[in-house]
C-alpha cells in the first residue's frame, strides 16, 4: 500500500480542495452565504451529514475549511477550528472544556494567565496555576474534580518545558484533558498529540502564520471534542474572515523550510550569547546547560526560534540594551521573518503582578528574542553593539 505523504507534502497538498478553474490550491472564497439546490441539501449540511458551504460565521466556507483541514493533518488531529486570534481559541477551550474547573502548569502568555487568574472567576469558572516545579500539586487539584489540563511548553518566556507524556497520564487517571499550547514549538518541532495531548492550541498569529500579517489561532485535536468548542466559536463570532485563512494557507506552505532556519539561527544566536559577559544566562532549550535539555531532546525534533536573555544589571540594562538594538526590532509579538525583541516586563506579562512574575522567575532584566530569517551573523553583530554600550 502506499504510505501516507510526509510533513512537508502535507503542508502543501493537505485539505486543498478542487478547483474547476484549475488553481493548484483552494482559491479565497470571499461569500458570506452560499446557495443550494434544494432544502435538503441545505438541511443536510446544516445537521452534517454531509459536508458542504453555509454560512461564514459558521466556518462553513471552503477556503476556511481547507485550511482546517491542513492544520489538523499537520497535527495529525482528526479535525481543527480556526478562530480569530489565539486568546479567541483558549476563550472557547476554557468555556467548553473546563467548567469542572481548569489547572494551568508552568508559565504562560500573560493574556492567558489573565484569562484564567481574573476573568474566568467572574464567570464562576475555577482555574487553579501552578507553577512548572509543582507537577505534584496536579493530583490534588484533580482529585478535586478539575478536568482540564493546560500548559504551555516551551512556555513564555522562560522557555520552561513539562513533560507532555507525563502529565497526559496523569490527567487522563481522573478522566481529565490535557490541552497543550504549542505555539513555540510548531508542528515541525513537537507533535504533543502523538505524546497523549488531547488538545493542541496555537496562536496561529505567530510561527503558523509567519510574515507579522495575520492574527488567527487553532484548536486541534478530536472531532467530538472540538464539537463542543465549535458551538462556543460559532455563538461568540470567533471565525476569522476567508482572507485571514487564505493567508495562512499561504503560510503552511513553507513552515518546514522558515522552522528550521528559525531554529538553525537561535541555535548560533544562543551559543554566541551564553559566552558574553554582560549577559548572565540564557535561556534556550538547544543549550546542554539548560534545564530541562534532555526532556527537549526527548519531545522536540528541533529546538525553536525564542531564546531569552537575562541581561546582567537588571531592568536598567535591559532597557538599555532594548533601545541600542539597530537590526532586531523592539516590538511585541513573535515568529515573523524579522527578528524582534522584547521585555516580558513591558509586554507580554506588563499586566501580570510584580510579585506574580517574581513567583515564575520571570525578571526585569530578561529580554526576549524572537530569531528572524536574517543571517545569524549579522543579528549575532546587532546583539553585540547593543550590549557594548
Amino acid at each position: 500500500m502506499p504510505r501516507d505523504p510526509l510533513f512537508s507534502t502535507r503542508c502543501i497538498h493537505a485539505g486543498e480542495r478542487p478547483d474547476p478553474q484549475g488553481s493548484p490550491f483552494t482559491p479565497l472564497y470571499r461569500t458570506t452565504t452560499f446557495r443550494h439546490d434544494s432544502a435538503q441539501s441545505l438541511l443536510d449540511v446544516i445537521e452534517g451529514r454531509v459536508p458542504g458551504n453555509l454560512y461564514t460565521r459558521y466556518g462553513l466556507n471552503p477556503t476556511i475549511q481547507s485550511v482546517e483541514d491542513k492544520l489538523a493533518s499537520l497535527e495529525g488531529g482528526e479535525r481543527a477550528l480556526l478562530f480569530t486570534s489565539g486568546m479567541a481559541a483558549a476563550s472557547s477551550l476554557f468555556f467548553a472544556h473546563g467548567r469542572d474547573g481548569i489547572v494551568c502548569i508552568g508559565d504562560a502568555y500573560g493574556g492567558t494567565l489573565d484569562l484564567l487568574g481574573e476573568r474566568l472567576p467572574q464567570l464562576g469558572l475555577r482555574a487553579d496555576c501552578l507553577l512548572g516545579h509543582e507537577p505534584d500539586r496536579l493530583d490534588a487539584c484533580l482529585r478535586a474534580g478539575s478536568r482540564l489540563v493546560f500548559l504551555e511548553t516551551p512556555a513564555n518566556p522562560t522557555l520552561h518545558l513539562l513533560d507532555i507524556r507525563a502529565i497526559a497520564e496523569q490527567a487522563h487517571a481522573y478522566g481529565a484533558l490535557l490541552a497543550v499550547d504549542n505555539t513555540f514549538a510548531t508542528p515541525v518541532n513537537q507533535r504533543p498529540l502523538e505524546l497523549g495531548a488531547d488538545l493542541v492550541l496555537h496562536s496561529a498569529t505567530k510561527y503558523l502564520g509567519g510574515h507579522s500579517d495575520l492574527t488567527a489561532g487553532v484548536l486541534v485535536g478530536a472531532a467530538a471534542l472540538l464539537e463542543a468548542t465549535n458551538d462556543w466559536r460559532k455563538c461568540l463570532g470567533q471565525v476569522p474572515a476567508p482572507d485571514t485563512a487564505a493567508l495562512l494557507a499561504r503560510s503552511l506552505r513553507t513552515l518546514p523550510l522558515r522552522v528550521r532556519q528559525h531554529n538553525e539561527n537561535a541555535q548560533a544566536i544562543a551559543e554566541a550569547m551564553r559566552r558574553h559577559p554582560r549577559v548572565r544566562r540564557v535561556l534556550y532549550p538547544g543549550l546542554a546547560e539548560f534545564p530541562g535539555h534532555a526532556l527537549a531532546k526527548r519531545q522536540m525534533s528541533g529546538f525553536g526560534g525564542i531564546l531569552t536573555l537575562e541581561i546582567d544589571g537588571g531592568w536598567a540594562a535591559a532597557v538599555a540594551t532594548l533601545d541600542r538594538l539597530r537590526l532586531i526590532a523592539n516590538a511585541p509579538s513573535l515568529g515573523g521573518a524579522e527578528s524582534l525583541a522584547t521585555l516580558p516586563a513591558l509586554t507580554t506579562h506588563h499586566d501580570t503582578s510584580v510579585e506574580e512574575r517574581a513567583r515564575r522567575g520571570i525578571t526585569d532584566g530578561m529580554l526576549r528574542l524572537s530569531v528572524g530569517l536574517e543571517d545569524a551573523d549579522d543579528l549575532i553583530t546587532d546583539l553585540e553593539q547593543a550590549l557594548a554600550g
